[in-house]
């Protein structure tokens, strides 16, 4: 939920009402994510989260780079921006977990890697955290939890944003193993004997009662919550997941050079063939496309993640979602 739809208030506010809210701290800079985890420990004083995104270690082809940005310059005119820079950048991560160490989560979750043997002990050892491997196969789920994740988050190929894949092989669509949340689960309990978080598609209390089943200790929404009062979530995201303006998400690399599912809009079904694999190139070059589209008003060119349970997304509080689905969960 990374780039507007995750709040300081969205966290707390899913904290105060029982559950652990995560505040995404990805894309954000270390300036602006300390401000951020303050907000949250001001707004509750019950435990939450922080994710943060490792550095990818691939770096796009300059010709492959140049071509795209080329593509998508003819749309970019009719917006009134040029296209980005294909610039690579680390997400300034190590700074970062200077500010994360500096506040008090009761979790850290990595995504887009292994957490490393080496920040797993920085975490315990300062902070007294869980750390949270985020894991789409078996293998990479012996990976982390032989770094020391004390908890794995496994996403399935339903889950709405990016895929959490160590390493994107680029011949592959959906960047590699496509294993939907239940299969997964069993594989990844066979494999390692850490908790797992379930991820992907849940939106109702039937859905976690399924991923417990699966032998999940727990369950992570992120699209649920993304009409919350409390979200971020751009007014044209909204608009586009309440009126149902598309008909089905997609996986592509079209925005940001890494697979991610939303919703099929014009962009994603114009550019996703021939996309690089190139993350956070690609994402540099469409920024300002992306921003100027949605500041027009625009659903036809902006990234619109969602999972594939889009389409049960509710306007509520943070709170009365949480309630909805402990009552669903309940019944269940």
């Amino acid at each position: 939920m990374a780039g507007g739809p995750s709040t300081p208030e969205l966290t707390a506010a899913v904290s105060n009402a029982g559950g652990l809210g995560f505040l995404a701290g990805a894309l954000l800079s270390p300036e602006a994510l300390d401000a951020q985890l303050s907000a949250v420990e001001a707004l509750t004083r019950h435990p939450y989260g922080v994710n943060l995104f490792l550095p990818s270690a691939r770096r796009g082809r300059a010709e492959e780079l140049r071509d795209y940005r080329r593509r998508v310059a003819p749309l970019a005119a009719g917006l009134g921006v040029e296209p980005g820079e294909p610039t690579w950048n680390d997400d300034s991560v190590a700074a970062k977990i200077d500010v994360v160490c500096a506040h008090h989560p009761a979790a850290v979750s990595l995504t887009f890697g292994s957490p490393g043997g080496e920040l797993t002990e920085r975490i315990h050892a300062e902070i007294g955290a869980l750390v949270v491997g985020t894991v789409t196969s078996a293998a990479e789920a012996e990976t982390a939890a032989s770094d020391g994740a004390d908890l794995l988050v496994v996403q399935g190929i339903e889950a709405g944003g990016h895929r959490a894949v160590f390493v994107d092989e680029a011949t592959d669509p959906n960047g590699g193993a496509a294993t939907s949340i239940g299969p997964l689960l069993v594989e990844v309990r066979r494999a390692v004997d850490v908790p797992l978080i379930a991820a992907g598609g849940i939106m109702d209390g039937s859905g976690i009662a399924a991923a417990l089943a699966f032998g999940a200790a727990a369950a992570q929404l992120g699209t649920a919550f993304l009409c919350s009062d409390e979200a971020g979530t751009s007014a044209v995201h909204r608009r586009a997941l309440l009126d149902q303006t598309y008909e089905r998400t997609v996986i592509t690399r079209a925005f940001s050079g890494r697979p991610a599912r939303g919703l099929l809009n014009e962009f994603a079904a114009g550019f996703t063939e021939g996309a690089p694999a190139a993350y956070p190139e690609v994402g540099a070059i469409t920024g300002p496309l992306r921003a100027a589209a949605t500041a027009a008003g625009r659903s036809d060119v902006p990234n619109l993640w969602a999972g594939t349970g889009w389409r049960a997304v509710t306007e509520a509080s943070a709170s009365d979602i949480l309630a909805r689905l402990t009552r669903e969960l309940a019944a269940a």
